[in-house]
């Protein structure tokens, strides 16, 4: 995949899982989430937001390190947790980046003793990572990159006073909010949780759809 400065171990990854070709959202959006800078990223289903957020996450991390997480991502349910770990194993296998998922039905205790063992990313629904940073207490002193990926349906459901109560609890870090939907409600989150972010739509037509890589 044609990105600047791309870890070669990530483009080895791709490679092999046949992503050769950057689409118009991993070209576009690359360079500055690779800088460190908040982000809003709208765009339309399928249109690989879940690559991307996986890829940056290796890019960022390269490999195995702190024992704390360095990568925090909220997802909407049990299947996104499931299909996010996925694509890291898929796309991080030729790194040593300890990837874990947790969700409302998992265990929480088998879950916070796994993740005090040492991760480097963290998956996990709004509930479950609420309940686990208000009783468990993590370090996230470390944390690099805090994203939030399908912002509009986890917003439907009321679940910003959890995202906040996290986002808050972390000092400094990447934000990074992904949504299909630009509604007042993710508006008013990203207005309270973003840093000056970079902000890009990408507006769904036929164009884009024959250049897509199909999200995981």
């Amino acid at each position: 995949m044609k990105l600047k400065k791309i870890n070669e171990a990530l483009q080895n990854a791709l490679i092999e899982k046949g992503l050769t070709e950057a689409n118009q959202l991993q070209q576009e959006t690359f360079s500055t989430i690779k800088s460190g800078a908040d982000c809003l990223i709208v765009a339309p289903k399928g249109s690989g937001k879940s690559t991307v957020i996986v890829l940056n996450v290796i890019q960022q991390l390269v490999c195995e390190g702190e024992e704390s997480p360095r990568a925090l991502i909220i997802v909407e349910d049990k299947a996104k947790v499931l299909a996010m770990e996925e694509l890291f194993e898929q796309l991080g296998s030729k790194t040593d980046l300890r990837v874990y998922g947790i969700h409302d039905k998992g265990d929480m205790e088998y879950d916070k003793n796994y993740i005090s063992t040492g991760i480097d990313v963290l998956i996990g629904t709004p509930n479950r990572l609420g309940d686990m940073f208000t009783t468990a207490g993590y370090n996230i002193n470390r944390l690099k990159m805090f994203i939030l990926d399908d912002a509009d349906p986890i917003l439907k459901l009321r679940h910003e006073t959890k995202i906040m109560r996290i986002s808050n609890s972390i000092a400094k870090t990447q934000r990074i909010i992904f949504t299909e939907q630009y509604t007042d409600r993710v508006a008013i989150l990203a207005d309270k949780m973003l840093l000056e972010p970079f902000e890009f739509d990408f507006g769904e037509n036929e164009e884009d759809k024959e250049s897509e890589v199909e999200e995981e």
